[in-house]
């Protein structure tokens, strides 16, 4: 089959044969329809973050596509089923799993980071991680949902905990961003959306974000949260660019009893005041992922129409063209880029 490799840190994928993967027991081939390019592959090829299996290694975690083959000892499918596979695979068994944090597994197996991802024309997974694609969500950009949408739904609604009427800023309005936009929009949530990028702020607007502010324009982003907020800042911030100095820029515009939600990731150390944490009673949690069984609430919320899929991917290259692909999320230009295999 057809794939593109990546070798090592600041070499572009090279797209080459290799091996079509077999299915074991348990196991689904799955036929990749398309998948999602991410900021974490840049972290990977640009930024040096090591991979879990060394190089050369298949990247890519958004995935979707149609089963191609069946291994021994699996139920529930058939050949030719439309499927979403998650980013993150699960043991099932560990204390995490097995206490409803199954995003954060113990053993947990990431695809293009512990396995062979889906820059390929086919790519293994178990079966008992897989979703079904109903038919109305379209199969190739249905393939943001893996990631894109599930990472931040994840963090509004099980680590953010935002309900209706909450006051919520969203620092960092890229494709993660926007999709934590409209997701606390779709709860009910009153959206402040922060960027430097006009048109990331005016899809905040058409994604239910009530305020945009470009924080180019501003001297004290924090002071411009309270003036609209009216009560003191924000009941949840998401820092979703990962940056120290944005970290605490999103902390500082939290009103008393609030709640700083980390989505981005950086591997720098924030500065913090404890102080002001303990007598105010701050919170400040990470947010990795989704656990898997949330994955069937947030297909049927693209399934409505309640949360949008198919119009968040501007970009989309073929498997030959991946290494174009990287260089639009460089620049910026896409809210999401998918490869279409």
């Amino acid at each position: 089959m057809k794939a593109a490799v990546f070798y090592g840190p600041e070499q572009p994928l090279r797209v080459e044969e290799v091996p079509t993967p077999e299915p074991g027991p348990g196991e689904v081939l799955v036929k990749v329809a398309a998948c999602g390019v991410c900021h974490t592959d840049l972290h990977y090829i640009d930024h040096g973050t090591p991979t879990f299996k060394k190089p050369p290694l298949i990247l890519g975690h958004e995935i979707s596509g149609t089963v191609a083959a069946l291994g021994p000892e699996v139920s529930g499918f058939s050949e030719g089923d439309r499927v979403l596979l998650p980013a993150v695979l699960t043991c099932g068994t560990c204390f995490l799993c097995r206490t409803g944090r199954e995003n954060i597994c113990e053993n947990l197996r990431m695809f293009g980071n512990h396995v062979d991802g889906g820059f390929a024309e086919y790519v293994v997974a178990p079966a008992k991680d897989i979703f079904h694609l109903p038919e109305e969500i379209p199969l190739v950009e249905g393939a943001i949902i893996a990631d894109a949408i599930t990472t931040p739904f994840h963090a509004v609604v099980n680590r953010g905990q935002v309900t209706p009427g909450d006051w919520v800023v969203v620092i960092g309005c890229g494709g993660i961003g926007l999709n934590l936009v409209q997701v606390a929009a779709a709860l009910g949530a009153r959206v402040i959306a922060v960027d430097i990028v006009e048109a990331k702020l005016e899809w905040a607007r058409k994604l239910g974000a009530v305020e945009a502010i470009n924080a180019k324009e501003v001297e004290r982003l924090d002071k411009q949260v309270r003036r609209i907020t009216g009560q003191g800042g924000v009941d949840v911030a998401f820092e979703a660019i990962g940056h120290p100095r944005i970290q605490e820029q999103a902390f500082a515009c939290l009103r008393t009893g609030g709640r700083l939600v980390l989505v981005g990731y950086s591997p720098e150390a924030m500065t913090l005041n404890s102080g002001r944490a303990m007598f105010r009673e701050m919170e400040i949690v990470g947010s990795l992922g989704c656990r898997l069984a949330d994955y069937p609430r947030v297909i049927e919320l693209a399934r409505q129409g309640r949360i949008k899929v198919a119009e968040m991917v501007t970009h989309k290259f073929s498997l030959d063209e991946v290494n174009e692909a990287f260089d639009t999320l460089r620049r910026g230009e896409a809210l999401r880029a998918v490869v279409v295999v």
